[in-house]
């Protein structure tokens, strides 16, 4: 089996994980890119999860700001996420994160630039998967 074909069967694993397993619902498995038909370095997944699986420190700010009701919860619609999956043995440097971030389409919200975040999720040989949110730079820290 090629390299691709494995990195295909990776990612069809993850979302079956993610629909079955994790309530995501519209995913996807993309090889090439949405904005010039390359293609990527590795299969990508998009999905939207059942509730938000990240507020960035700045978006949180602004809802605190204007969320006045103390008894109620924040509002929590989530948002479309892209994962990459990989095997616990495959070897990645922060080069080949760099080119996963860099050939990532331009999302809906911000047509203008990729997203800066996702979902990494790591499968052992025993089918356990382990997820991680992936930032693309220093993001500061949450508000408490």
């Amino acid at each position: 089996m090629s390299e691709g074909d494995q990195a295909g069967h990776l990612a069809q694993f993850v979302l079956n994980n993610l629909q079955y397993q994790q309530d995501w619902k519209d995913l996807k498995i993309h090889t090439h890119s949405t904005s010039d038909g390359s293609r990527l370095p590795q299969p990508l997944i998009s999905g939207l999860p059942p509730r938000r699986l990240y507020l960035h420190p700045d978006d949180q700010i602004a809802l605190l700001k204007t969320h006045n009701k103390a008894d109620e919860p924040l509002p929590d619609v989530p948002e479309v996420e892209w994962v990459l999956a990989t095997h616990i043995t495959d070897k990645w440097t922060l080069r080949s994160f760099a080119n996963v971030f860099d050939a990532m389409p331009a999302s809906e919200k911000h047509s203008e630039s990729r997203p800066k975040r996702l979902l990494l999720c790591i499968v052992h040989d025993d089918s356990t998967i382990v997820f991680y949110l992936m930032h693309d730079g220093i993001v500061k820290p949450r508000q408490n």
